[in-house]
């Protein structure tokens, strides 16, 4: 049985968290808000990432710089699937799966993650004002913003609806954009868990990229428009996506067994590796352990700080007590 991300079930004794495939959309079921609602987040700073060896920084290629635990009382809060940080690290927009996006700014002590400040849930809302969690198209799952563009990846209704950004930041008025059969004729619990957009220097030139979970993906606008295959191993799945400077992708992906819990691991793609047709393949930067404070990893996003290329992480807790929404950054190693 193929295991997904969705059923979150609890098992007797030590109430072992298990995946699997129910086909109940847990996004469905926290009550989300009608409208902007600032909301109150707790953080506890996690200072190392490995329980086991707290004097470790280094994992494969890159450097853990600092990381923060994540809860609210609001029930809404939770199930964040994709991420974006700003070019300056400042602000942060994470998309949950309930079509809501979280907005905030990020609190730092001495250079590394603190907390958020000013944190506001607010709803997708259609071009027509319907809300999208009363449409269709209610399981978000994968967010690119770009200019004044949002895109946001849906999954058993397959889309991509791009919604404009104001200059506040704001996203609204979402429309569907056209996209090809074949991911439309994806499986209803395996659509597009990854989105982004490349550099216009790379030679996607501003492309729009999507992935799905099981490795299908789509050069979704531009002039190489077409399908591509992540040449996927070891029982890992992609979770998102996001595009370096130089124009080469890294690739979040996620795994989970009973007995070993939640594994995640990051590859990085060339620039020029996405193609239509191709299997795409890439080295592993990092790949967790058993004694990493990670949990359902699902949310990438890259930026710059004083000259380090900054690789964030978030989890989708499912919106259970059992695990943990938790921010993690590291630093690509020279």
């Amino acid at each position: 049985m193929r295991l997904t991300r969705r059923g979150f079930l609890t098992g007797a004794g030590a109430a072992a968290a298990t995946l699997a495939c129910t086909g109940v959309a847990l996004a469905q079921r926290p009550q989300a808000f009608r409208g902007a609602t600032p909301i109150d987040v707790e953080a506890r700073p996690i200072g190392r990432l490995s329980t086991t060896d707290p004097d470790r920084s280094r994992f494969g290629a890159l450097m853990f710089r600092s990381g923060v635990a994540l809860r609210s009382p609001v029930t809404a809060f939770g199930g964040f699937s994709g991420l974006w940080r700003s070019a300056s690290g400042q602000d942060i927009v994470a998309l949950a799966d309930n079509a809501q996006v979280l907005k905030a700014r990020i609190e730092t002590s001495d250079g590394r993650l603190s907390g958020l400040s000013g944190p506001v849930l607010s709803p997708l809302i259609l071009g027509n004002g319907v809300p999208l969690r009363r449409s269709r198209y209610y399981d978000t799952e994968s967010l690119a913003l770009a200019g004044n563009a949002a895109y946001v990846g849906v999954e058993r209704n397959h889309a991509v609806i791009r919604f404009e950004r104001t200059a506040t930041g704001s996203i609204i008025r979402g429309v569907p954009i056209p996209v090809p059969k074949e991911l439309r004729d994806l499986p209803s619990n395996g659509g597009l868990e990854a989105l982004g957009v490349a550099p216009q220097r790379s030679p996607l030139n501003g492309a729009l990229v999507g992935i799905a979970e099981g490795g299908s993906g789509f050069i979704l606008t531009g002039p190489r428009q077409g399908a591509f295959q992540i040449a996927l191993s070891d029982g890992y799945n992609v979770t998102d996506l996001a595009f370096l400077p130089d124009g080469d992708a890294v690739i979040l992906e996620r795994r989970f067994s009973l007995f070993g819990g939640f594994g995640c691991r990051l590859r990085r793609i060339e620039a020029g590796a996405f193609k239509a047709g191709a299997s795409v393949d890439g080295d592993i930067l990092y790949e967790s352990e058993a004694s990493h404070q990670i949990d359902n990893m699902e949310g990438l996003a890259v930026h710059r700080d004083s000259g380090d290329i900054v690789l964030s992480l978030i989890s989708d807790d499912n919106f259970s007590s059992l695990q943990r929404t938790v921010l993690l950054e590291f630093a690509l190693a020279v």
